[in-house]
């Protein structure tokens, strides 16, 4: 069975678009926030803050969707990776994972679900967190995902809101997974294709674990389902300020320009666009547009770092994230909050 024929929209892909979740947002009321909440919600962090004692902070987050892939271990795998990032992207270690499960268990066999959970304890192990539990329905689609809690120490919490005017970017993982996924459910590729980004969103970005020093890193946040643009825009909006990009640096697969010029494309490449219009200035062609709005599954971090600790970082990374580039920088707030040269 080729789990990605069994659904409209797979991976991040399939999140609701930013601009309709804004407007939902808008309209409820949430209850107040209790004493400990750091940070919820309120600038699209990727994951809550909630302080315990003065060097604890718990890191609570959850993701779940669709099959990206057909190979279902290599389909939990990417899940739990993707939402593992969230606690990554807020400096944090994860500890506990809570499987989020449907099934149409009319349909789909034992041991295609059994390999799904399989392929999620695999990541699990190597994160060197724990799965305790979970919960699971019967439903007419596949869809699996995690909720996890990690610790980060207080005063090493990276958010969204941090970026500094002299800031260097760094981007962790190429871009590309939207339009070679796409490509992938419609039959054009074979999963053996799209290996490169296969695994690349298998990888952790555990990035604490190979970092001598992390006190350089001033803001970060997880690339995924809202496009390069889409996150950079939350990133600049939180911070107050410009982040500028320069395209020739931005690492991308093998197959990212071919499959986005055969027009292999999602939903999200349109409300990605439509989201980021008023707030992104980019006069490279309409191809290379569709890059920044790509909707990446476990995508790569994008941190803003101080300028004397960027080419540090970089080199500590290199050996385990293959992409990882310094992208651009980061400047007082002109007239967009992003920019593209």
């Amino acid at each position: 069975m080729k789990l990605t024929q069994t659904v409209q929209k797979g991976g991040c892909a399939a999140k609701v678009p930013a601009l309709i979740l804004r407007e939902i947002l808008a309209g409820v009321k949430f209850p107040p926030l209790i004493p400990g909440v750091s940070v919820d919600g309120a600038l699209f962090d990727d994951a809550a803050i909630f302080d315990v004692t003065p060097e604890i902070s718990l890191v609570q987050t959850l993701d779940f969707f669709t099959p990206i892939l057909d190979d279902p271990h290599d389909f939990g795998a990417v899940a739990a990776a993707n939402a593992l990032s969230d606690v990554y992207a807020m400096g944090g270690s994860p500890k506990t994972c809570l499987a989020i499960l449907a099934a149409p268990l009319a349909t789909l066999a034992p041991e295609i679900i059994r390999d799904v959970m399989q392929g999620a304890s695999d990541v699990i192990a190597r994160s060197k967190s724990s799965l305790v539990g979970g919960h699971s329905i019967d439903d007419d689609t596949l869809k699996f995902g995690l909720s996890v809690t990690g610790l980060v120490h207080p005063k090493r919490i990276w958010k969204n809101e941090g970026a500094q005017a002299g800031d260097v970017l760094i981007l962790t993982k190429p871009l590309g997974t939207g339009t070679m996924c796409a490509g992938l459910k419609r039959g054009v590729y074979a999963q053996a294709d799209i290996q490169e980004a296969v695994e690349s969103m298998k990888r952790l970005n555990n990035i604490c674990d190979y970092l001598t020093e992390t006190s350089g890193i001033h803001a970060a946040t997880d690339i995924t389902g809202f496009g390069l643009a889409g996150h950079s825009v939350q990133m600049a909006r939180a911070s107050k300020v410009s982040l500028h990009f320069i395209f020739s640096k931005l690492p991308l697969f093998q197959k990212t320009m071919s499959s986005l010029e055969a027009g292999f494309l999602t939903k999200a490449h349109r409300s990605n666009d439509e989201y980021t219009r008023d707030t992104l200035s980019c006069e490279r062609a309409p191809l290379e547009r569709q890059v920044l709005f790509d909707p990446q599954t476990s995508g790569g971090l994008l941190l803003s770092v101080d300028k004397n600790s960027s080419e540090q970082i970089v080199q500590e990374l290199k050996a385990h994230f293959p992409g990882v580039a310094i992208v651009g920088e980061v400047s007082e707030l002109k007239h967009h909050h992003v920019y593209v040269e």
